[in-house]
């Protein structure tokens, strides 16, 4: 079904059980498969292909080359009909690749609202990436990966499979990590380097809750204490502040182990 007030280039092909709503532009050359639903306002440029099951939602901003819900680069992959969901609001930029989930996960890779996933950002199977996020260009994201809200990782970094990124953490150009990064913090590889306090400003955070979290920090990378040692002071200091209960709680809950 395509809403009548949408806008669909000669040479573009949207096959018939698409969904397309209202206001939508559809560039040159662009391929909408069956099975894809298209958010009003959303803007589609040249030369995209978009492939489904995939829900993309409203006032998204897809440019030229980029490959929105193929299918997966997993061995296991065997054609099942897993999804795609993009939120709101998101720019993704040119040739940019996100592709759907696995059944041997939960069938479905999320991407969240208000997110810019710069030129060649790859979002491989079954990652959840949160809202607000910014991912420079060339990031590659292996599968099962989860990115909280607010994060922000440089250029040409790279993660392994199932690797969990903590809200408001920031991650410096070049990287390859390996292990969790913990909520609020900033880290090169898989070394930790602080918090990212200017981020935190910057979205309103008090200046009493920036000092709680760098005490929290400190006491899991300064004070000379194993995580273990560590965990039960954490939990102390969320009980005081609210803060810092994200950070406990992200590190209580890491399987892979966090960066240090």
């Amino acid at each position: 079904m395509i809403d009548k007030s949408a806008k669909i280039h000669p040479t573009a092909v949207v096959e018939p059980t698409a969904v397309i709503g209202a206001n939508v532009e559809i560039g040159p050359f662009s391929y909408i498969a069956d099975n894809v639903s298209i958010g009003d306002d959303t803007v589609i440029s040249s030369h995209v292909v978009v492939r489904g099951p995939t829900r993309i939602g409203k006032r998204n901003r897809i440019f030229q080359f980029a490959s929105v819900g193929e299918d997966c680069q997993d061995k296991k992959y065997a054609g099942e009909p897993t999804e795609l969901e993009i939120g709101d609001d998101n720019v993704i930029r040119e040739c940019v690749t996100i592709h759907r989930g696995t059944v041997q996960d939960e069938g479905i890779t999320k991407i969240g609202s208000r997110g810019l996933f710069m030129a060649y950002v790859h979002i491989a199977h079954d990652c959840i990436v949160g809202d607000d996020v910014i991912l420079a260009n060339n990031v590659t994201l292996a599968g099962h990966i989860k990115v909280g809200n607010h994060a922000i990782i440089g250029g040409l970094s790279a993660f392994h499979q199932f690797v969990k990124i903590g809200d408001h953490a920031f991650i410096a150009g070049g990287s390859t990590v390996h292990k969790d990064v913990p909520t609020y913090v900033m880290c090169r590889d898989d070394h930790a380097h602080g918090i990212n306090s200017e981020g935190l400003k910057r979205r309103g955070f008090s200046k009493e809750a920036i000092m709680a979290i760098r005490r929290a920090y400190k006491a899991v990378y300064r004070k000379n204490l194993t995580l273990e040692e560590a965990k039960p002071v954490l939990q102390e200091m969320a009980e005081e502040h609210p803060e810092v209960k994200a950070l406990s709680d992200f590190i209580l809950a890491s399987e892979r182990g966090i960066v240090r």
